[in-house]
């Protein structure tokens, strides 16, 4: 996971998720630049329909979330919190 984080490009994942992750990349970072392209070259490497539209879902609510924290001004949990955090979402996932 650790790896993932650093560089996801480098890490040693199944090449969908790369693509993946790639694409919300830029859909959150340029999404200007995004076409019907980006979504068709996910596609075509394997990543079902289904999978894209949970991820953006999941990263337009990340994004909001971090947008709104940015605006009002919310404090990040201190370290300890997020690994705790993670343990459980392993654990129980987001259901």
């Amino acid at each position: 996971m650790k790896l993932v984080l650093e560089d996801y490009r480098t890490a040693p994942i199944d090449e969908k998720l790369r693509a993946m992750l790639g694409l919300l990349e830029k859909n959150t970072l340029h999404p200007e630049q995004m076409s019907a392209n980006d979504i068709r070259a996910v596609l075509e490497i394997g990543v079902t329909r289904e999978a894209v539209r949970d991820a953006f879902y999941v990263a337009f609510l990340f994004n909001t979330y971090d947008r709104l924290a940015d605006t009002l001004g919310w404090q990040l949990p201190h370290d300890r919190y997020y690994a705790k955090a993670g343990r459980f979402l392993l654990k129980k996932g987001y259901r």
